[in-house]
Parts: C-alpha cells; structure tokens; sequence
C-alpha cells in the first residue's frame, strides 16, 4: 500500500514523525457523515489550524486505524481523497507526510508584505489557466531561447518584433483575424492593463463608459481608477443588452465570446447592433476576447474587430491561455487609438514587459503554443463534463454556453452565495462569487465555478465537495 509507513528510521523528511501521537480529531459515531469523510475533514481541519503541519509524517493507514477505532479501510479511502486533493505525499519506503498546509490564522504582517488568500486551497475560481496542459520542457526551452537574445538598451513601446509578430500568426490561425482589417497591433501588459490605457488616452474623467453587470470586475477597477463614469449594463442569455445602453456612452467594455462570468455567447445580430450603436454614439467597444480561443463545441464567431475595426478595440491575454507569469498581452485597433495609447506610453515612460514577450515568441517558433492550445481543447470538454454532470447531479443550476474554462452556478439569494463561499473556504476550497462581480447592486447570485486551475487527478474530488456545500449551504 502506497500509504502504509515504513520501517526507515523517522525524521527522514522535514517535519514531525506524529506516528504516534493521538489524533488531533476524534470519530462521531452518531453522525450522518460516513467515516472516510470524517477522517479526511478531521485531517484536513487539524493542517488549516496548525495542528498538524507541512512535512509532518502521519501514521500509517492501520496505526491510525487502530487509534481511531475504525477498519482500515476507511482510513485508506481518507488518505486516498486527501492525497488526490493534494494535501498528503506518500512515498514508498518513507511514509505518508502532509503537504505544506495553510494556516487559518497568521502572524501579524510587519507593513509591506503581500499574502495570497488562495495560499493552501483548491482553487476553483474561473479565470486561471491550466498550468498542468502547458509542456514543462517547452516552458524551458522558450525561457533558454528567449535568455539567448543579449539585453535590450531601450525598449520598442509598441512591443518586441518578434512577440508581434507570434501574435499576428495566433490571431490569423486561431481568431480569423488577418492584416487586412487596416487595424495596427500593440503589445499590452494584459487586459485591464490596456484596459487603463485606453480610459487614459482616449477618454476624460467623468465620460460615461457601460460595462456588463455582472462584469469582469478587475476591468471595472481600472475604469474607476481612471475617474470614468460606470454605466453597469444588465446581460441576458445573448450578453450586454445594447439596447440599455445610454446615448452618452463614450466607450463599451464587454466581453462577447464567453461573458464573464455568466457564460453567454453573444451572437451574430446582437455584435451587428452593438457596432450600429457605437457608429451612432460616436463610440468605442472594447472587445475583451475572454476565453475566445477556448471554444471546442462549435466555431467561434467573427470577431467583432472584424466586422467593425474602425470603432472596437480587441484586447487578448497570454494570462489565461498560458500563464500570468509572462504579464503580456495584445491590443488591435485602428491606427487613431494605437496612435494616443503609444502617445500616452511616451509621455508616462510605460509598456509591456519585453520579458514576457521573447518567451511567448520563442514558444510560438517552436511550435509550442500552438500544441499547447490543442492540448487545451482536448482537455476542457472533458472537464467541463465532469463539472457539469457533478453539479446538475446536486440539483443545481448551471449556465454557461458550451465553452472556455468556468461555469456559472446561480443560487436564490446573496445569503446562500455567502454561507457557500464561506463553507467552502472552511473546506479548503476557494469559490469566486457573484457578489464581486457585479458593478451596480448585487441581482444575480452563485458562483463562477472554474475547472483549468486544478490538476485532472484532483478536480474530481474537489468539485463533488464544492457541489455538495452549493447545494446545502
């Protein structure tokens, strides 16, 4: 058994040899719960309060058996689960130890430091990327090429040649977006980035921007930052409703191909209306391409750059698809915009990380990120299925077209939506809100459930927990 302690002297690893200590929970025979989940709630409870900590040895399936009073077999169900979530590390010949745990209370922090809230959960919050499909030895290689290249002495504002011109090809080959729409082609430092540079060089503080309520929340911040007006527009099961939105509008932030975070697709006649009304109002669209390379059920749409790159701005991100690592991404528009954002880096000294930049050009010369994108259209139907079937098997209600890397789960009031985020966090399992996703008051309650973040082996057991706490929170 994989999980049975060996006869190696303790203190082999990092930590404390807990063989046999008491257990630091006990079993509740009254209890409805079946006792794998006890031990494995119990185990699990007993890391987040430091009791148990990272690198501690545990005891072995039959001592820790024997000090429970249980079979063995239901200790060996626990440690299975704990060791799919990622909490334990079992190795022949040494034992079973406990990964490095969070804490649920740390010291207090000396002023500048930063801390992560998803530090030791599972994270299943829409919006990263499955760092799992991307090639380690591709990663490194891309990272050796891009090393290669001697050091920059002034940076090229609108971005590296050689990134540029990788983001031209994935834009033609996986986009259908081409040259020969007369739009120019920025490198950006991601999308709320650009986000902030366009509110900066195009508009003035006080001019009326829409934005889908709920939205992407992060784009809302940079607009705030810049001291623009929020307009929050409600969306449907086709995306922003443009027939909300105000004459005054100055600028539309949405994000067509999979909304965020409700899902929806925004379809062919609504894009037509939204580029009408632009046209009229004298306005910009602000096209955030969210999980656009991520549509595995049918082909994407036309970009709304393509049916209109005189009024809309696309903006894509290598954050989501590959890694927030690289802080990169692309902005495409018409001469006049990229003309004031390169005017408005000048006059500010900003621009993308060239870093960045050189590691996504060396992956797209070797071929890599275009394998890497087909491994992720392999991957997330399978994982969508999973996360699907799981969550309507608990009653719930799911939405989200059939596409990108997260769904929707609605619950029936904010109480629910919180007792849910809560209890799951107590789980050790981080679930992204509705709540603060909304620009205006809150209407629209659950979560944006996300399945790219986690590795395969571990996104079972984690979502069937998540499932059962949306459905009885």
């Amino acid at each position: 058994m994989p999980h049975s302690r060996s006869s190696g002297p303790p203190g082999s690893r990092d930590g404390r040899d807990i063989a046999a200590a008491d257990p630091p929970f006990i079993i509740d025979r009254q209890s409805g719960t079946p006792l794998a989940v006890q031990v494995a709630d119990g185990l699990r409870d007993a890391a987040t309060t430091g009791a148990l900590r990272g690198g501690d040895r545990l005891p072995s399936s039959r001592e820790l058996a024997r000090q429970l009073g249980v079979s063995r077999t239901v200790v060996t169900a626990a440690y299975d689960q704990l060791h799919a979530e990622g909490w334990l590390d079992g190795r022949h010949g040494s034992g079973t130890y406990l990964t490095a745990a969070p804490q649920r209370s740390a010291a207090p922090s000396t002023g500048g430091e930063r801390t992560n809230p998803l530090a030791g959960l599972l994270d299943l919050g829409a919006g990263a990327p499955s760092i799992e499909t991307l090639d380690p030895a591709a990663w490194r290689r891309a990272w050796r090429t891009a090393s290669d290249r001697a050091p920059l002495i002034r940076r090229d504002r609108a971005g590296e040649r050689e990134y540029l011109e990788a983001v031209s090809e994935h834009l033609l080959r996986h986009r259908g977006l081409g040259p020969s729409s007369g739009a120019n082609l920025l490198a950006t430092s991601g999308t709320s980035a650009a986000v902030a540079e366009l509110a900066a060089a195009l508009l003035e503080p006080g001019d009326t921007v829409a934005i889908e309520d709920p939205g992407y929340s992060r784009a809302a911040g940079a607009l705030r930052a810049a001291r623009m007006r929020l307009t929050p527009i409600p969306v449907d099961a086709d995306g922003l409703r443009v027939d909300l939105l105000p004459a005054d509008t100055r600028a539309v932030y949405c994000t067509p191909a999979h909304q965020f975070p409700l899902g929806a697709r925004m379809p062919a006649a609504r894009r037509v209306e939204l580029v009408e009304f632009a046209r009229r109002a004298g306005a910009f669209v602000i096209d955030d391409d969210y999980d656009g390379e991520l549509r595995y059920d049918t082909a994407p749409l036309p970009l709304l750059a393509t049916l209109a790159p005189d009024v809309v701005v696309h903006l894509g991100t290598t954050s989501k698809i590959l890694t927030p690592t690289l802080g990169c991404g692309w902005m495409v528009a018409a001469p006049a915009i990229t003309g004031a954002v390169l005017a408005y880096r000048e006059l500010t000294g900003t621009s993308a990380s060239p870093a960045g930049q050189m590691v996504v050009a060396a992956l797209a010369r070797h071929g890599d990120l275009a394998r890497h994108l087909r491994r992720l259209r392999r991957e997330m139907p399978a994982r969508r299925t999973l996360v699907v079937d799981e969550l309507r098997g608990h009653g719930l209600d799911v939405r989200g077209d059939d596409a990108g890397s997260h769904v929707a789960v609605i619950l029936d009031s904010p109480t629910r939506e919180d007792r849910a985020l809560a209890a799951a966090r107590e789980s050790g399992i981080y679930l992204d809100g509705l709540g603060r996703n909304h620009i205006g008051p809150r209407h629209t309650f659950g979560v944006a459930l996300g399945y790219a973040a986690l590795p395969a082996a571990a996104l079972p057991a984690a979502v069937r927990r998540a499932a059962a706490i949306l459905a009885t929170a």
